[in-house]
């Protein structure tokens, strides 16, 4: 038997949960093992661990956040069957439709969270945790010192990120920090999903758009938007961002924004994976103009 789900059936007895008969690994993570257990009432489950979690709280941040989009922003997610220190268990979803509605539905959803929760401050009332790594979300009133400090320069002492970019880039991203008033515009803060890359929208038994891993945080929404733009958006989801454009008013030079906006992403992944898909590359081409020759 494979090496990931006898980790999983460890933990899910450990939980109490004994009546699992089979797991079926889950492909599309990264930063933890996951799976989809078979009950022997026929009911699945999802489960999801870490060989060893990086806090004592980092599933009950992803518990919270789960409740949060579904009660304050009326995103479904997932029920949580049950979340300790070792492992996470979900009500089980599925792989979202191929379809030009499924994306409409979902542009429905994230405009109505977005434009739904809107408050003045920027942050979350706890540190929360994005794959391995700590969120920072100490509460600002100034959306751009928020995203520059918590979101863009807190990589900068990663040991990845600090092998990944050279001085002149680290320079060039503080340049750029200190001229974020100039390259964006000045939003509200609202409820976002967090980790918003397409491998995280699922969709409901019913086909319904469902959202799973959440980083929740009260931050700008093309943040979230950004992640879907930039994580090979499959073709039918040009719709969305159509469909989104219009209901939240969107301004034409939108995806102008998305790779400043990506930052916080590629950063993150340079600073938890040897290998990172290109995302230093990315970085650097995003720096370039704030270099200095």
């Amino acid at each position: 038997m494979p090496k990931a789900p006898v980790s999983l059936w460890d933990r899910l007895h450990a939980a109490g949960l004994t009546d699992v008969i089979a797991i079926e690994p889950a492909t599309g993570g990264f930063a933890a093992t996951g799976g989809l257990a078979r009950r022997a009432d026929g009911t699945s489950v999802f489960v999801k661990a870490f060989d060893e979690p990086p806090s004592d709280d980092v599933f009950a941040a992803e518990a919270e956040g789960l409740a949060v989009l579904r009660e304050a922003g009326g995103v479904t997610t997932p029920e949580v069957v049950h979340a300790d220190r070792d492992v996470l268990v979900l009500s089980a979803l599925r792989p979202r439709p191929e379809t030009e509605s499924f994306w409409e539905q979902l542009a429905h959803v994230l405009a109505r969270l977005h434009t739904g929760t809107r408050q003045t401050r920027f942050g979350w009332h706890r540190d929360n945790w994005l794959g391995r790594r700590r969120q920072v979300n100490t509460w600002a009133d100034d959306g751009f010192e928020f995203f520059a400090r918590n979101r863009l320069l807190r990589w900068l002492g990663e040991r990845r990120v600090e092998q990944a970019l050279d001085t002149a880039d680290r320079a060039a991203l503080e340049r750029l920090c200190d001229r974020l008033p100039d390259l964006l515009p000045v939003a509200p803060a609202c409820l976002t999903h967090g980790d918003l890359w397409t491998m995280n929208v699922m969709a409901t038994p019913g086909g319904r758009p469902a959202l799973i891993d959440p980083a929740v945080s009260y931050m700008w929404a093309e943040v979230d938007l950004a992640h879907l733009w930039t994580t090979s958006p499959p073709p039918e989801s040009h719709v969305f961002f159509e469909v989104y454009a219009e209901l939240t008013g969107l301004d034409r030079d939108w995806r102008a924004r998305m790779p400043i906006l990506q930052l916080r992403q590629h950063l993150a992944v340079i600073a938890q994976f040897d290998a990172d898909w290109g995302a230093a590359d990315l970085v650097r081409a995003t720096l370039a103009p704030f270099r200095r020759s």
